[in-house]
């Protein structure tokens, strides 16, 4: 059981790189993103990047029994994970209220 969430963990970062990689793909496209907006989203790479040294470090401790650290590094590992989200949800909000043209489906594709 520990290996299958291990797995959907791993899976998951696999997942928000994608999403990452596809909202600077749609920026990108976009005219007038204030450079602020995609400098964040760059930023995100390195909070991906911490998360996985986080995981890989939270299996050592699992196989360890560490369980104080497991339990330190899932809550570091979901903060950093709903650091994104906000901030993400933000961006939106900000790109969305500067947009005057801007329809629910455009703005569904910067997730």
């Amino acid at each position: 059981m520990q290996n299958n969430i291990i797995d959907r963990l791993f899976s998951s970062f696999t997942e928000l790189e994608t999403a990452i990689n596809s909202a600077k793909t749609t920026l990108a496209k976009k005219q007038s993103i204030p450079p602020e907006i995609t400098q964040r989203i760059n930023s995100y790479d390195g909070i991906l990047a911490k998360q996985r040294n986080l995981a890989t470090s939270l299996c050592e401790h699992i196989d360890c029994g560490n369980w104080d650290e497991v339990s330190r590094h899932v809550g570091l590992i979901n903060g950093l994970s709903s650091l994104i989200r906000d901030d993400a949800r933000a961006i939106l909000g900000a790109l969305s209220l500067n947009s005057d043209h801007s329809t629910e489906d455009e703005i569904n594709n910067f997730c």
